[in-house]
């Protein structure tokens, strides 16, 4: 199935049109034509069936003939991930994630972090095509970057963890893992977190974990707890 996204669809809507670009893709490129099906998304859940009413390459417009909605995740992820120093391992991260099935991501700038500026709307558009190549329905929220200090003290989910590589009593995160939850996880920087962030996430109530008995990379890392989340909660 190939998956289209309009975000300003929903269950009440009846016919719309596709911004100029997308229309020349799917007239020109894919060569859709009236009466042909496509499969739309508005990222929030819901699978809407669709025939092409007018295959212009300026303005394909399309009536809705059903749609359905998937069930949301059992279990809500948030990771708040330092960006890496290339940005490109970043970028993986972000589209993996999606594919696996994040829910939420907020960029955290930390003490030791080396790139402290990201471009959110290159980001938003590799969740995009992250989501429709793997035929996911709901858009993984991506928060704008802000400091490891004012992430802190802004979220509160009921289980709040920081994986980090100092040599501390940690639990491993397998041993905490049950289906059915609400997560924070935090991931730091290539030059881990600072013995001051460590010493503040743990004032808040957050969990010292580990992922393993590997040192890995800030991407790596992100993605085995998303995995790892994901595992827990499947059927």
């Amino acid at each position: 199935m190939q998956l289209f996204y309009n975000p300003n669809i929903d269950e009440t809507t009846e016919n719309f049109t596709f911004d100029k670009e997308e229309s020349k893709h799917i007239i020109k490129v894919l060569r859709k034509k009236d009466t042909d099906i496509l499969f739309v998304t508005n990222g929030l859940g819901f699978l809407f069936k669709t025939e092409i009413t007018l295959a212009s390459d300026s303005k394909c417009t399309v009536k809705i003939i059903s749609f359905e909605k998937a069930a949301p995740a059992k279990s809500r992820l948030h990771l708040a991930v330092a960006p890496t120093k290339m940005n490109d391992r970043y970028e993986w991260f972000l589209e993996k994630a999606t594919e696996i099935g994040i829910q939420e991501i907020t960029p955290i700038i930390c003490d030791h972090s080396e790139r402290k500026v990201i471009n959110q709307e290159r980001f938003d558009k590799i969740l995009l095509a992250a989501m429709k190549q793997s035929n996911e329905l709901y858009l993984p929220k991506l928060n704008p970057a802000i400091t490891f200090k004012e992430f802190i003290s802004l979220h509160n989910d009921n289980i709040k963890l920081i994986a980090h590589c100092e040599e501390t009593d940690k639990k491993t995160l397998k041993s905490i893992l049950k289906p059915n939850q609400n997560l924070t996880i935090l991931i730091g920087p290539e030059g881990d977190f600072s013995e001051k962030e460590i010493a503040l996430a743990l004032s808040k109530e957050y969990t010292p974990v580990t992922l393993g008995n590997t040192r890995l990379r800030t991407e790596t890392a992100a993605i085995v707890a998303c995995h790892s989340v994901v595992y827990v909660n499947e059927d």
